[in-house]
């Protein structure tokens, strides 16, 4: 059988691969556990300069690379590009400050005592990649796996399965011994194979549903998963914010790669006195937006496939009939250079409550609720008042109480006046539904290891 890539701004067919079957899956599986035995003994440093000659590689085919990702799943060719040299930051992270994560540290000297916690790497694990940010996706499932002397079995999303195999094939050239990395192709049948095959760590990024199965299949596997999963997440705009740099912030934390982004801005809170200012600078903002091929120069390009679009019609249909007002957006953009893609207008709707999906459900498009509030009570319930909990926003020029609010929040990631909260030495996670463990930063990469303890008493 053959995976098709499929463009979404015209629904041509860029290119067929041939999908895993499952005694494929399981003898990947074997050679990652076979290469384990002598990669886990691998030294760091080792481990490392494959990881210089890959980043190298990524350099060298940035463009290419770019070019492809806007092509199979419709993000704007700029952000593309910029995704790239921001991920690169990150592989040069693990190179430069992987080591130190992994290093043995000493918990105890004392005489004789001397006790220390050693990072040793569980087996083989399983990463599975979502299509959002294809080149990130891969990276932070699998480098930091390697880095810690894992095998890696990798399945790419199958909406960007083209960008995340030149990843994977930019790997395998680089050098690491046969086994070591591994690629499967397909959709979430091959995913499911790969979970019950005998994997020892799982890797996943993706929605809460997905990540839920994954989750309830390795308790009953008694296998670690690390799983970071949907969002719902808040904005909170105080009247005494910095107005202008606010709303640059918001624009981009909601509106990203058309809104097809885990931590976007979903639910944005306005306090009372600002609140028509805020919506009207929003509304404008929106309005000199442009939406087209991603290989052009546009703000929006298509949603990655159709079935996102026909969601995002029955949210706002749903928030509609229970007296939402659209006031932008809202539809599919007219136009015969949209008929055959994936489009939808960027939307911003008002007279919301909790009981439209469009605050209930996550929802992965360029659609953003808006409300107001008066208290900061007021306004940390209703922050609160989601089954998700990964990342927060809020905007105030009074610090205190900014911090006073972030530690009322359930959330893994709060940001006071800013939206670039990925750094690569910042752990990323989520409260409640939104996930299980951390990525990045020293204690993304000690999540791939396991920690022992040696206790020596010297004679």
């Amino acid at each position: 059988m053959k995976l098709k890539s499929i463009n979404p701004h015209d629904q041509s067919v860029i290119d067929e691969l041939e999908i895993t079957s499952q005694v494929q899956v399981l003898d990947a599986v074997s050679k990652a556990k076979s290469a384990f035995k002598t990669w886990r003994f691998s030294p760091v440093s080792e481990r490392v300069d494959y990881l210089k000659k890959y980043r190298q590689k990524i350099a060298d085919h940035k463009e290419d690379i770019a070019k492809l990702v806007s092509q199979e799943m419709g993000k704007p060719l700029r952000q593309s590009q910029e995704d790239i040299i921001f991920e690169l930051e990150f592989v040069d992270y693990y190179i430069n400050e992987g080591p130190k994560a992994l290093e043995d540290k000493k918990v105890l000297d004392k005489g004789k005592e001397q006790y220390r916690t050693v990072y040793e790497p569980y087996g083989v694990c399983a990463v599975i990649a979502p299509w959002n940010f294809p080149v990130s996706m891969f990276n932070s499932g699998v480098l930091p796996a390697l880095l810690a002397g894992n095998t890696v079995v990798f399945k790419p999303s199958e909406y960007s399965t083209l960008s995340q195999k030149m990843c994977a094939d930019l790997l395998m050239e680089s050098g690491f011994p046969d086994g070591v990395f591994n690629l499967i192709i397909g959709s979430k049948d091959v995913g499911r194979m790969l979970i019950d095959a005998p994997i020892d760590l799982v890797w996943f990024t993706g929605s809460t549903k997905a990540g839920l199965e994954i989750y309830k299949k390795c308790g009953e596997k008694f296998v670690k998963a690390i799983c970071e999963m949907g969002g719902s997440s808040a904005g909170i705009v105080f009247v005494d914010a910095d107005l202008e740099v606010t709303m640059e912030n918001l624009y981009w934390a909601r509106f990203l790669n058309c809104g097809q982004v885990c931590s976007a801005v979903k639910r944005l809170f306005i306090e009372k006195p600002v609140y028509d200012q805020v919506l009207q600078k929003f509304v404008d903002r929106l309005k000199q937006v442009k939406i087209g091929n991603p290989l052009e120069e546009v703000d929006f390009g298509p949603l990655v496939f159709p079935k996102q679009v026909t969601k995002l019609e029955e949210v706002v249909a749903d928030a509609v009939s229970n007296g939402a007002k659209v006031v932008v957006g809202g539809k599919r953009p007219a136009g015969k250079e949209y008929a055959k893609g994936n489009y939808f207008e960027p939307t911003i709707l008002t007279n919301v409550n909790f009981k439209m999906r469009v605050m209930s459900e996550e929802v992965f498009g360029p659609v953003l609720p808006v409300v107001s509030f008066e208290t900061e009570d007021q306004v940390v319930e209703m922050a609160n008042n989601t089954e998700y909990g990964l990342t927060s926003e809020i905007y105030t020029t009074d610090l205190k109480k900014g911090e006073r609010i972030a530690k009322r929040l359930n959330s893994g990631v709060v940001a006071i006046n800013t939206d670039n909260y990925f750094k690569s030495s910042c752990p990323f996670g989520g409260y409640k539904k939104s996930g299980m463990g951390r990525e990045y930063g020293e204690i993304g990469i000690q999540e791939f290891a396991q920690v022992k303890l040696i206790a020596v008493n010297q004679p």
